[in-house]
């Protein structure tokens, strides 16, 4: 009489190779996918934070805001995004920053007052619960008109200015490509950086085709 033998499952794993249920030979390769998770998710972040930005602005260089447009940064601040004098703004996408206060400028197509613009852009950011502000106007040293609207809540505090990149009659600016300028601050900093903000936004100027 023939003794049968019973064959070994293709997933069973030695009892000397076990912990707790689990197959000990596959640790180091977990292991290594954990780290390397781990460094993607938190450690890519930290260190690009830790890295300071060396694109410094210096006296006397311009922004470049497509178009011909222009504004003057502030010194010493750091341009993140966008581009000087000298060289072809390929998109109207500019920031800059200094500390924990940013300004962002956006340039788009808008027919309307610049009103109207900030109006829109206020609807299309939808409703932010403990801000609170007043509107003003502001006029640059080439002649644009600005409408700006300063903004405080428990978040942060800053401004934001909406300007079209015209002079001339209503037509003419209504028609014209408009500009949003927007300044964040941690709560309590903005006077900090107030004269520097309210330096470029008078610095602002159109085309020479407008």
């Amino acid at each position: 009489m023939s003794v049968g033998t019973e064959e070994t499952p293709r997933d069973w794993v030695p009892v000397e190779d076990r912990w707790f249920g689990l197959d000990r030979r596959t640790f180091p390769a977990g292991l290594i996918s954990l780290a390397i998770a781990l460094v993607l998710i938190y450690g890519l972040p930290a260190l690009n934070a830790a890295i300071p930005w060396h694109n410094e602005i210096k006296a006397g260089q311009v922004l470049e805001l497509g178009n011909g447009a222009t504004a003057v940064p502030p010194v010493g601040w750091q341009l993140e995004s966008g581009t000087l004098s000298g060289a072809n703004a390929t998109s109207l996408q500019v920031k800059l920053a200094s500390g924990g206060a940013t300004i962002e400028l956006t340039g788009t197509s808008y027919d309307g007052t610049a009103a109207a613009f900030l109006d829109q852009v206020e609807r299309s950011d939808g409703d932010s619960p403990g801000v609170s502000g007043r509107r003003g106007t502001l006029t640059t040293g080439a002649g644009l008109v600005g409408v700006v609207e300063s903004r405080t809540s428990t978040g942060g505090d800053g401004i934001d200015a909406a300007f079209k990149m015209a002079t001339g009659t209503s037509e003419a600016v209504e028609a014209a490509p408009a500009l949003l300028v927007r300044v964040r601050t941690a709560p309590g900093q903005f006077e900090q950086s107030q004269d520097e903000v309210a330096a470029l936004l008078r610095s602002i100027t159109p085309g020479a085709d407008r």
